[in-house]
This record gives C-alpha cells, structure tokens and sequence, in this order.
C-alpha cells in the first residue's frame, strides 16, 4: 500500500479544543425534531439600521433573537422541559438562555459562554446591556464554565470518557446541573459562514431546545400579493423528541416566526 502522504506536521490540540470536544459528547440529543426555517427579518433588520443611523449604536440580533425565543417558550414552558429519569420531566418556570458571547482582547478574539437568566422577564434592551455587558467585561479565566468542569474536560482517556459518563447518567437523574452552565434553551450563530448567503446550520447542543442561526440574504418575497426583495434569515430550530412531540412543536415555531418577523421587543431600542 503508497503511504507517501507528502510533507505534513503535528500540532497540539489546545486546551479549549479539547474542552469543547468532549464538551460535544455530551449534547445533541439522540431523538432530535429538525426545522429549517426561511424568516423575513426585514422589519427588524431595518429597525437595527434606522437605529444605528440616528444614534450611532449598534444593536444586538442575537439579543433580539433571544428576546423572541423567551417570549415564545413563555407561552408554552413544556417545550424547554428536560427528561428527569424515565418517567418524568423538568420543566423550568424561567426561560434562560444559553449563547456563546465573543470577547476581544489584545487584538485577539475569544468566546465564553454567557446564560440570560430569567429572559421571559426582560425587555428586548434589557437582555441587549446585558450582552455588551458581558462583551465589554474583562474575560474570565474559564471562560464562564466552573473551573470543576473545565478541568474534568481536561482529564486524560480513559478517565474523560468514564466522567462523561458520570455526567450523562447525573444529566437524566438531576438536569438542574446542566441548566445552571448552560440554560434551558441555546442559541448558536453560524451566519458569519453564509456572507451573504443562503444557509442553514446543525450544531450539537445538550439543551432540548436550541436555535442556529445561519445566513441572512435577500430574496424575493410575496407580500400583499406583491412581490417584493426581502431579507430572509435561515434558521434552524431543534427539539428534543423525548421531550415534545410534532404539534406543539410546529405550533411553538409558528408563535416564534411571527414574533420575529414583526419585531417584537424592538419597540423598546429607545428605553433606557
């Protein structure tokens, strides 16, 4: 057999890559619901600019985005509910919102994940100064994980898969743990990939439900029986199938596509 490859060399894997490697074993749900989802956001991503143009600031889209994922869960919580062993189920009063929030520091840029905690009760702005906020904060040590966690990631094999493992069987007896690092929901953004086009994004995530945000482009559209170039957001919305069944879930997302289209929360850009 040629086994000539030609040149090449080896490189460590960082700490973080190994982290979030084995951080992977323990998402995506086996029994998982997939929407692929094309949403006009032309209203809002013309708020955001008439925004932006009078004031100068540049608002969040991941925080619109978040804003309304919380108000559409609020108005159905079993669709954030997390397996409690096999013949219960979790469901959390407050929607928290799990996200991957981007720092920069010393011309480098890192993410750490961030919770909104409690995002069914805070305004589109609310859930905005808490995102800069974090962005602007100086970038903690572990990256927003339990300094527990992070080294338990770090353990050599066979040792990280017998953890994992531990984790995985404590995740269905207890899911309280996992929610408290990561949120009842997830939003993921993969739109950078797309520069301005069409595409959809699957990404492992441990909560029942997570959104992924891909690529925004312009298309036309019918409006009004008019047909019209509008701004189209591909989204993908995943769900945990032990955890919901079609119906809601198709209801849940019918509720979430019209709260994006209109707007929702942007009304509030000038509150302080």
């Amino acid at each position: 057999m040629n086994r000539d490859t030609g040149p090449y060399h080896v490189v460590d894997l960082t700490p973080g890559r190994r982290i979030w490697i084995n951080t992977l074993e323990l998402s995506w749900p086996p029994h998982a619901i997939y929407g692929l989802l094309e949403v006009d956001v032309t209203v809002a991503r013309k708020t955001l600019a008439e925004h932006k143009a009078r004031t100068g600031e540049s608002l969040s889209f991941t925080a619109f985005l978040a804003c309304c994922l919380a108000r559409a869960v609020e108005e159905d919580k079993a669709i954030q509910a997390c397996p409690k062993g096999r013949r219960q189920l979790a469901v959390f009063d407050d929607v928290n919102v799990g996200l991957m929030v981007e720092h920069e520091a010393g011309g480098k840029r890192a993410l750490m994940g961030h919770v909104v905690q409690g995002a069914n009760h805070k305004t589109y702005r609310e859930i905005h100064d808490e995102i800069r906020s974090v962005q602007s904060a100086p970038l903690p040590p572990a990256r927003g994980m339990p300094s527990w966690f992070r080294s338990a990631m770090l353990l050599p094999w066979p040792l990280s898969r017998l953890f994992m493992a531990l984790l995985r069987w404590n995740r269905r007896r207890d899911p309280t743990m996992f929610v408290s690092m990561g949120g009842t929901v997830a939003i993921t953004s993969v739109g950078l990939f797309g520069g301005g086009h069409s595409g959809w994004g699957l990404t492992p995530t441990p909560q029942s439900l997570g959104l992924v945000v891909g690529g925004i482009a312009w298309k036309p559209a019918v409006v009004e029986g008019r047909i019209e170039p509008r701004e189209i957001l591909n989204l993908t919305v995943m769900f945990d199938h032990d955890v919901v069944d079609g119906a809601p879930a198709t209801r849940f997302v019918r509720r979430l596509v019209e709260l994006i289209e209109s707007g929702y929360g942007l009304d509030e850009t000038d509150g302080r």
